[in-house]
This record gives C-alpha cells, sequence and structure tokens, in this order.
C-alpha cells in the first residue's frame, strides 16, 4: 500500500513538473522568442527600406503581398509610443508567431476596401494584450517603407465570435460604415486566456503622407 501511494505521489510531482515546464513555455519562451522574431523582422524591413530610398519607382502595379513576409510596421500610440509591431502578409500560425498578420484577400495598406490585420492576445509576445484600451479617436499608424497611414479609430472593442467573418468584409456591416472607403480592421481574441469571442476594433484613413515629411502627429510626443 505504501508503495502504490509513494508512486502515486511521484507521478503526481512529475506531471506537475511538466504542468510548471509547460505553462512557463507558453508564458515566457514564445515570448521571448516571438519578440525575438519581430525584432528581426521590424530590422529586415529597415535594411530593406533603406537600400531602396532615393530609388524611383517604376512600376505601375505593386508587387503583391507574399505569404509570411513582412511588409509594414505598426504603430498604437495609446498602447505605448515604443509600442511598434511587423504586419506580415497571411493568418497562419506561424505568420501570427512572428507579428501581426494581414488577412489574405483584404484591400492593401491604405487602399480602397477593408486592410483587416489579426494579432494575438497573449503568447507569442502578447502584441494585442491592452487592445481593449483602445477607444474611438485613438490613432493606429502604418508605414510601408514609401508613405505614413493613419487611420483612426471610429467603433470598438466591440465583442463577437469567430464565425463572423463579415467584420472584415470591405464594408463591415456592424462597423457602422455604409460606403466604400479606406477602412482598416483589428481582430484578436478574447477572454485573454480564451478563443470563444473576437474583439474587434473599425478604423477609417484618416491622412496618408511621404516619408520624406517625417512622422505623422500621431507619433510625436
Amino acid at each position: 500500500m505504501r508503495m502504490i501511494v509513494r508512486t502515486v505521489s511521484e507521478l503526481c510531482i512529475t506531471v506537475g513538473a511538466l504542468i510548471v515546464l509547460f505553462v512557463a513555455y507558453v508564458l515566457f519562451w514564445t515570448g521571448v522568442r516571438a519578440e525575438g522574431a519581430m525584432n528581426d523582422q521590424i530590422d529586415q524591413l529597415h535594411r530593406q527600406w533603406s537600400r531602396g530610398s532615393g530609388q524611383p519607382v517604376a512600376v505601375t502595379k505593386p508587387a503583391p503581398y507574399r505569404y509570411g513576409e513582412a511588409f509594414a510596421i505598426m504603430y498604437i500610440p495609446r498602447l505605448g509610443f515604443t509600442w511598434n509591431k511587423p504586419v506580415l502578409e497571411g493568418t497562419g500560425r506561424d505568420v501570427l508567431a512572428k507579428g501581426l498578420a494581414h488577412y489574405r484577400g483584404t484591400a492593401r495598406l491604405g487602399q480602397v476596401g477593408n486592410f483587416a490585420v489579426a494579432g494575438h492576445r497573449r503568447t507569442y509576445g502578447d502584441p494585442f494584450l491592452d487592445f481593449p484600451k483602445l477607444r474611438p479617436g485613438d490613432a493606429v499608424v502604418l508605414t510601408d517603407g514609401t508613405t505614413w497611414f493613419t487611420y483612426r479609430i471610429d467603433k470598438g472593442p466591440y465583442k463577437t465570435v469567430p464565425t463572423d467573418v463579415e467584420v472584415i468584409d470591405p464594408v463591415p456591416r456592424k462597423s457602422g460604415y455604409t460606403r466604400p472607403g479606406r477602412y482598416l480592421t483589428l481582430t484578436t481574441c478574447d477572454p485573454e486566456w480564451g478563443h470563444s469571442h473576437r474583439l474587434i476594433v473599425w478604423a477609417h484613413l484618416d491622412s496618408a503622407q511621404s516619408v520624406e515629411a517625417g512622422e505623422p502627429k500621431a507619433l510625436r510626443r
């Protein structure tokens, strides 16, 4: 009997240790790896943009976004003036582990339609941990290396279910928009550690300016 009790106790200790290690991995290690991956993506973009600076653009049609590759950097002052994340094409798990993810098939950055982006609330760097703090009027600023795009939030955070795919329509029905425009949709999971719901914010393009004109007012402290 004592041996059975000892064996069960040892099993419980082992299982408990494994659970602690798993939680540490989810809370800490995925965050460390994601922060490193996001910083690498941003560094690569800056190097790419630096090499292309000063060169005339001869193409009439921009190249399509390529799955898994970063093409823009997002800044949200409400989440902190040091908050900046790369935006990559596609919403696969491998992409979301390296930054924010652009829904394939939605509009290009700054163009007519709905530029829709998803991000983790928890794990993998917690990019949208403070998503509930966003408010109407807040700025969401993005750059593709040539242009600064400043969007202004009109509605949200709005809570819905994962099957509500209409939130990323060109003119999202529940957003309050009634006609085509240049819109932005941000999505993340809710609650923090769950996937039962989604939080959404909708924004419109408020202004655009060349990077040569300097940072937009929304980023100036």
